[in-house]
């Protein structure tokens, strides 16, 4: 079938025509369509037949949030496929079932999660997933590590890292996070009330630099396959499940990487509170439940991670063969420490790097852009991009998750008015 962009009437068609969707819907029943993407690169649907719904989701020839004239490879959708197969074998349960995938029409058809929630909106709500930090931190210690030389041998690591291989989608974070938002550029856009930080950050030679060592190992350090795109618009959970959806950025790159833009949609998070929740003392309960959250979510990460590597240490980094010798224990311990520490380092400077890209590029954050109070965003805004830059570069002084809390709570601090 050569490639079309589907519609609310043709993706009926679509499914009718895949024997693969026998087990999950009645084809040749009733079906309807809604097209309900909200996304950036592609279009979603929910097909539903009596009993069942389920969910089509197709790559366009363009960038969906720049429009035709920003043309993009359809093979994105290859990408999002495989890492949602690898990521259910990894973590299973924590993404969801692929049903069917074209790659001509290029479609993947999952699971329709419709007892979940984009992650978002529920947070803006104060609402509380208390099962959250565990499902998560569960999710990234396997994904990362499972991928990584620390578990597998140079050759698997490789040829799995070959099929991952995502050029274009790896352009735009690399523009979009690192570069463009730091310099003139026709898609970035903010908040004319914080004319004066863009510009200061723009001039600013410390922190520029640290950013561009951020790009360099975003795209020179091929540790883990990573999601790369991990923020709580690509989380679908209630209060006892959760699931990782949206992954089409992902790539082998640094570990870091997806900790830091979920650790940070969730400061983003605690900052929008200061106008969506004008009560001082709830807005203080749920802020504190967020500094929790943000605290529990690495704590369980690296015991995780840690355990995982202690019992699976398999890969050709290090080898136990490399440890068998009097004292070999103790240096290996002293190793995860370091590598963990600096881990911790990694993810102060790329979500350092994405609170500042949220402010002034292309693409904000949707708890501070739905702040219809331009002065009352700007302040907000004031907050993160401060954050954004003491995270930054204060990053090789962190030891410890509650480095970087206090550094929120200091520049945004709890108020009583």
């Amino acid at each position: 079938m050569a490639y079309f962009a589907l519609d609310n009437d043709s993706v009926l068609e679509y499914v009718r025509s895949r024997d693969a969707l026998d087990s999950v819907i009645n084809r040749n029943g009733k079906l309807n369509a809604d097209e309900i993407g909200d996304g950036n690169l592609n279009q979603v649907f929910i097909v539903r037949g009596s009993n069942q719904a389920i969910i089509v989701k197709q790559a366009l020839t363009y960038l969906k949030v720049a429009g035709e004239s920003w043309p993009l490879t359809r093979e994105r959708m290859r990408f999002e496929t495989q890492a949602l197969l690898k990521h259910n074998e990894l973590a299973p349960g924590l993404a969801p079932e692929v049903y069917d995938h074209d790659e001509e029409m290029s479609v993947v058809v999952m699971e329709f999660l419709g007892k979940h929630e984009v992650m978002r909106k529920p947070l803006v709500e104060r609402r509380r997933f208390p099962d959250f930090p565990e499902h998560i931190s569960t999710f990234l210690a396997r994904t990362l590590f499972l991928t990584s030389d620390l578990f597998l041998s140079g050759v698997e690591k490789k040829e799995m890292q070959k099929s991952f291989i995502n050029p274009q989608l790896c352009e735009i974070q690399e523009d979009f996070v690192y570069t463009n938002p730091y310099m003139e550029s026709e898609e970035n856009k903010w908040n004319p009330l914080i004319d004066a930080e863009v510009q200061e950050v723009r001039s600013n030679s410390e922190l520029k630099l640290a950013i561009v060592e951020m790009k360099t190992a975003y795209m020179m350090h091929a540790e883990a396959m990573i999601h790369s795109d991990l923020h709580t618009g690509s989380i679908m959970l209630n209060e006892k499940d959760t699931r990782v959806i949206d992954p089409e950025f992902s790539f082998f790159g640094p570990m870091a990487y997806d900790v830091a833009a979920l650790l940070q949609n969730l400061v983003l998070n605690y900052l929008s509170h200061f106008a969506h929740t004008p009560d001082p003392q709830k807005r203080s309960d749920y802020q504190h439940y967020l500094l929790g959250m943000i605290r529990d979510i690495w704590n369980l990460f690296a015991e995780k991670f840690d355990v995982l590597w202690v019992e699976n240490n398999k890969g050709d980094l290090v080898p136990d063969a490399y440890w068998a010798y009097p004292g070999g224990a103790e240096a290996f311990a002293d190793f995860r420490k370091n590598y963990l520490q600096n881990m911790l380092q990694d993810v102060a400077g790329h979500g350092g790097t994405k609170f500042l890209r949220r402010m002034m590029g292309i693409v904000t954050v949707w708890d501070i852009s739905s702040i219809e109070d331009e002065v009352k965003r700007a302040d907000i805004e004031r907050m993160a991009i401060r954050i954004g830059k003491r995270w930054l570069l204060e990053r090789k002084s962190v030891t410890g998750i509650d480095d970087l809390i206090d550094i929120v709570i200091e520049e945004a601090p709890f108020r009583s008015d």
